[in-house]
């Protein structure tokens, strides 16, 4: 038993006085009897020792008495475990895409924060954080609308981020009685807590589950067989348990234009196809009617009119390979000899190629430089028999790089970086038994660059930095057949294509999305992004050739946006949240390391204020002092 006034115990020693007093009436005095009194004697002895034994009852009643209002002053109590430690509840409410789900009386999000509501402790403070919210030091009552009002969001955290925005919250890191609780559906694509991550924490888990949850979802579109008249549209759609005859629309806008069904195969899979003109923009929007999760029953794409990209190649000689790689359809491309290059052209390319030039003129290296500083894309192939100290001086200004005298023994390339942008989307998986191409010779290379396309020896064979691509050989026929191999192919083509990051049909949010826009703006002029309700100004640079524009934490809502100036648009781009909440597995929560797994927050928030909760003793004094006065009361009227 502990008490919150212990210094009203020094009023203890108080009780002397009436012992004292009580001693001092009680002195023994000796008395002589007379005769005739002698016969009353008896009678006399035994009324004066019932009165000594009220006197004593009476003084041990008081004692008490005085003692009870003594000890209900210092206010006792007996503390549980965690009462008198500096701990703190901090809770995680998950409010992600998957929390949708239908329950018996909502989704699993609403039917959470109403128990939540319900079970804290309205004198309880507390902190709570969402993915995308947090809430310091509050009561029940100063969020109440707060949580009622809680939109969804796609930026789930995962448990490490949890547990480092919870530890990030606690004020006494030290104290081992610190509660917090993450109420979650605990999709399996969240990462798993460390063991040890978690110390000085007592963690609870809540999960929020949905009985006989089944789910459709658009997973993407993509168009193939495009021609001059038309193209389709191909929609894949995933489900987590058989269904026929799912409707999917069509939207132009707020047009519907086609609708179909999908009926899913036995891999729970669905493709249905839909044909539209070409060269014709749609704002489109896919839906289908799911009683699952709503977030992935719609998905956004426009089709635009493709801006060509300029691609200019210089050489000595003609090379007609690059213009049967940049076709008319997405290129403008236009060949040059260097001695009839008009150099007014290069600064309206989005990519230049020197291809196996000797020298590169000191004039061409000025305007090069001008170009690349401005956001253009440049690729050197160097000639057989090159100017090592011309090249070099031009390498060194843009790469740190240099070439150095390399080998004639005939080499193969052998080795491709799967992950590097130009090839990442090329190979379905990385191939072995691939037709690598040969070289007679190759430079060698003073310089740390990296390497997108190696050799059997590791000397790099083609190299890149900010859009700068520098071959080590020359790939005409008389050094190697590079120009014959399939990788020739995908390696110029993608070179083009990432010179104007153009927009894809859909990007997802969340994701970091570049986009290239061909035209120039004046300096007070500004890019803003517009939807109905949705109006923000990305991050954007102006070249001499182009604007880029870079999304990054906005928007956060899904829907087809325009790109404009002054009012006026000038391009579409369209934002979907990412499908991987569609996903209906779930962590098995005995596998984690928890203080305490829960189906109910009411019995958690009881346990949690029993271990946290004072027992208050004084009215249990207030009232024991009481009965001494009703005791004291019986004595002196029967005794």
């Amino acid at each position: 038993m502990l008490f919150k006034h212990p210094e009203v115990l020094w009023s203890l020693f108080l009780l002397l006085i009436p012992i004292f007093i009580h001693l001092f009436q009680l002195r023994r005095f000796t008395k002589t009897p007379f005769t005739n009194v002698k016969v009353l004697k008896k009678v006399i002895a035994e009324s004066r020792k019932s009165k000594s034994l009220k006197k004593w009852l009476l003084l041990f009643t008081r004692l008490l008495l005085f003692t009870a209002l003594i000890f209900a002053f210092a206010q006792p109590f007996f503390p549980g475990k965690s009462a008198l430690k500096n701990s703190q509840i901090i809770v995680y409410l998950d409010n992600s895409f998957s929390m949708q789900a239908a329950d018996d009386t909502g989704t699993l999000l609403e039917n959470k924060v109403q128990k939540l509501l319900k079970s804290m402790p309205a004198e309880r403070n507390f902190s709570l954080f969402t993915n995308d919210q947090l809430f310091k030091d509050i009561k029940t009552d100063d969020i109440k609308n707060d949580l009622l009002s809680l939109t969804y969001t796609g930026n789930q955290l995962s448990l490490d981020e949890v547990n480092l925005k919870a530890k990030s919250l606690i004020r006494d890191r030290e104290d081992p009685n610190n509660e917090l609780i993450v109420i979650s559906d605990f999709q399996s694509h969240t990462p798993t807590l460390a063991l040890d991550s978690l110390k000085n924490i007592n963690l609870h888990l809540v999960q929020a589950q949905s009985k006989d949850l089944a789910n459709a979802s658009i997973d993407t579109v993509y168009v193939t067989d495009v021609n001059p008249e038309s193209m389709n549209l191909i929609c894949e759609l995933i489900s987590s348990g058989i269904r026929e005859n799912l409707p999917v629309s069509l939207y132009n806008g707020d047009k519907l234009i086609a609708k179909t069904s999908a009926t899913f195969n036995e891999n729970l899979k669905s493709s249905v196809v839909f044909t539209l003109p070409s060269n014709e923009p749609i704002e489109g929007k896919i839906t289908i009617s799911d009683s699952g999760l709503e977030y992935d029953n719609y998905l956004f794409f426009n089709v635009s009119k493709k801006e060509k990209i300029n691609v200019l190649s210089v050489s000595e000689v003609p090379s007609p390979f690059l213009s049967r790689i940049f076709g008319e359809d997405e290129f403008n491309y236009s060949e040059f000899l260097l001695k009839s290059l008009n150099y007014g052209e290069l600064d309206s390319q989005n990519l230049i190629i020197l291809n196996e030039l000797k020298q590169i003129p000191t004039a061409l290296q000025n305007t090069l430089q001008s170009f690349i500083k401005n956001g253009g894309n440049l690729v050197v192939i160097p000639h057989l028999d090159l100017d090592l100290t011309n090249y070099n001086v031009f390498l060194r200004n843009q790469l740190n790089t240099s070439f150095i005298p390399g080998s004639t023994e005939e080499r193969k390339v052998s080795v491709i970086e799967f992950q590097h942008p130009l090839y990442q989307h090329v190979f379905e998986e990385k191939v072995t038994n691939f037709q690598y191409p040969n070289l007679k010779k190759h430079y060698k290379l003073n310089s740390n660059l990296p390497k997108l396309l190696s050799l059997d020896n590791g000397d790099p064979f083609l190299v890149a930095k900010n859009g700068i691509y520098l071959f080590t050989a020359p790939i005409s026929l008389d050094n190697s057949n590079f120009t014959r191999s399939p990788l020739v192919v995908p390696t110029f083509y993608n070179m083009g294509w990432n010179s104007l990051k153009l927009p894809n049909f859909y990007e997802i949010i969340g994701n970091k999305t570049i986009v290239d826009l061909p035209i120039t703006l004046d300096k007070d002029k500004i890019i803003k992004v517009t939807a109905s309700n949705t109006e923000f100004i990305p991050y954007q640079q102006t070249y001499a050739n182009k604007t880029t524009l870079t999304f990054d934490e906005l928007p956060n809502t899904a829907g087809n946006f325009n790109i404009g100036v002054e009012g006026k648009n000038i391009a579409m781009i369209s934002f979907n949240h990412p499908r991987n909440e569609s996903n209906l597995n779930y962590l098995d929560l005995n596998d984690l390391s928890a203080n305490s797994v829960n189906e109910n927050l009411d019995h958690l928030f009881q346990q949690i204020e029993s271990d946290h909760s004072i027992k208050e003793l004084w009215k249990w004094f207030i009232t024991l002092a009481l009965a001494f006065i009703i005791i004291e009361v019986l004595i002196q009227k029967y005794l």
